[in-house]
């Protein structure tokens, strides 16, 4: 029977010597940090053409994650590789050969690829932050104000959260196209239709990103979701509870099934 410690050593072996580790949480970077300070620049310049209901609801931390939505593209990326390589790879017959014990194995390997998108998430929402204000000027805000510090460390934990969550479904549908072709969708097309339309709004507000992306804002009508019937706190429990959801999926397939 293989220990813990030494299925964690080899996960972390394993994560760090694939090439799509680095890029795609390098991606998750860069891209989050880069499209932010953009953004912010740009509403610095522009401030002044504002309306006074836009200026009373500008909530300058929310702005500094504006990048975020490319950044989590990069992360669920990140969550099927992890998952999906192992098994177009062929590898999980061996890795289970290894390691008959499938909730260790499958736990082992959510707790390395989890602590390193959270790392990386975090790294990200702070640079995205300190950035951000700088570039704001005037019109920024600092990490002492009031939820401030909240909103920054929920970027990382949202960050790292959708990580797991795409893990949850990659194990469960076990090939990195096909979760990636559910996931891109749900996340950037579905979610923003309905949250657009009238009727199928109050459903939008509890998938995933639209609930975890509450505990990101400071103001409470940042994202015109001040109808929402939860604030960041119950924001992120839902968030928690479609990854709870996804990684049980996730163990109770591996569980059931045949590498």
């Amino acid at each position: 029977m293989a220990s813990v410690p030494a299925v964690l050593q080899s996960e972390w072996t394993k994560i760090r010597t694939v090439s799509s580790t680095t890029w795609t949480l390098a991606s998750a970077l860069l891209v989050t940090v880069a499209m932010s300070a953009a953004l912010c620049a740009l509403l610095r310049s522009t401030f002044d053409d504002l309306s006074e209901a836009e200026r009373a609801t500008f909530d300058p931390t929310f702005v500094s994650f504006s990048g975020m939505v490319l950044g989590q593209l990069a992360m669920v990326v990140f969550g099927v590789l992890v998952v999906g390589t192992e098994y177009s790879s062929g590898m999980i017959r061996t890795s289970l050969a290894a390691v008959p014990q499938r909730a260790t194995f499958l736990f082992s390997k959510i707790a390395v690829a989890g602590t390193l998108a959270l790392v990386v998430g975090m790294l990200t929402s702070f640079l995205s932050f300190f950035l951000g204000q700088a570039l704001l000027g005037e019109h920024r805000t600092t990490l002492g104000a009031d939820n401030v510090l909240r909103a920054v460390v929920g970027g990382g934990l949202y960050m790292g959260l959708i990580a797991l969550f795409s893990m949850g479904v990659a194990t469960m549908l076990r090939s990195s196209m096909l979760s990636l072709g559910i996931l891109v969708p749900f996340f950037f097309l579905v979610s923003q239709i309905l949250s657009a339309v009238p009727k199928a709004k109050e459903v939008a507000l509890y998938f995933p990103d639209q609930a975890g992306s509450k505990i990101m804002q400071v103001l409470p009508d940042a994202m015109n979701q001040e109808e929402a019937p939860y604030g960041p706190w119950g924001g992120l429990g839902i968030m928690l509870l479609w990854v709870a959801a996804a990684l049980l999926g996730g163990y109770l397939v591996m569980k059931k099934r045949d590498a």
